[in-house]
């Protein structure tokens, strides 16, 4: 590994950048502001590359700062230099970069926890490899299997919904007119909501008008809380009257809504 100056014409945007969004997250910071950022301050981080057979380089990591760098009309740029990797080290290298940034897009980052584990076929060592849990990787790679239309919405600025409920919705809904669906019934939802309304459903769509209209009389929100007491929302004076509400309509197997309940107890 060496770090030097290349020249930009040599340098090839290959495949391997696991960033293939270049618009996410970029809302405050566009590629002119970064641009305008490296001409006053100068270029703070080498972009790494590949080297190739034929004496060019593929783009590893840092596209954004490549491509801000010929905005500017630079001829050469700082790089650090990689040799012997095959396309998947490629990938984690790439990924490593790039995984905890916020305004990465999902997809891109699922793709690439696809591509490590289709190498390795153990989520363990992809754990191992990235330094992220193996739940995270699996909903992240659910994500996959979502309709493309949703996955064209998912951006890191302003997605449908939570990673945790879409990976969710990609597990429980297998048909992507189904998901549609039933994300544009439970979008509203804060996330911890919409779980609760894909979980009780079972997969069955024709449950989620049902839980929707439940979820918007508070049904869920008692047991969204760890218990009465966390939940802030409930006045003190009601907290205790509550539990005993609660607990009595449990032994009568009568499913009242919290909203019924505080309504009962003002």
């Amino acid at each position: 590994m060496e770090v030097k100056e290349i020249r930009l014409a040599d340098i090839n945007l290959s495949d391997f950048n696991t960033r293939k969004d270049l618009e996410a997250g970029t809302e405050d910071s566009s590629l002119e502001d970064l641009a305008n950022s490296i001409k006053e301050q100068g270029l703070l981080n080498p972009i790494i590359v590949m080297r190739r057979s034929d004496g060019k380089y593929d783009l590893i990591v840092g596209q954004r700062r490549f491509l801000a760098c010929k905005k500017l009309g630079w001829d050469k740029i700082p790089a650090i230099i990689r040799d012997k990797m095959d396309d998947t080290d490629a990938t984690i290298i790439s990924l490593i970069e790039n995984i905890h940034r916020a305004d990465m897009n999902p997809i891109d980052k699922a793709r690439a926890y696809k591509k490590i584990y289709e190498r390795y076929k153990d989520y363990d060592k992809v754990s191992g490899e990235t330094g992220v849990s193996i739940s995270t990787i699996k909903r992240y790679i659910s994500l996959l299997n979502l309709a493309p239309s949703i996955q064209g919405k998912l951006t890191t600025s302003e997605g449908p919904a939570g990673i945790g409920a879409l990976s969710k919705i990609a597990e429980t809904f297998s048909s992507p007119k189904d998901q549609e669906e039933v994300l544009a019934k439970i979008g509203g939802f804060k996330q911890s909501v919409q779980l609760e309304i894909i979980k009780r459903s079972d997969g069955d769509l024709r449950k989620i008008d049902k839980l929707k209209d439940e979820a918007l009389e508070g049904a869920f929100d008692a047991r969204m809380c760890h218990g009465i007491d966390d939940c802030n929302f409930i006045p003190e004076r009601l907290k205790e009257p509550i539990k005993e509400v609660i607990k009595k309509s449990e032994s009568e197997k009568n499913d009242r809504s919290l909203k019924e309940i505080v309504k009962s107890m003002k």
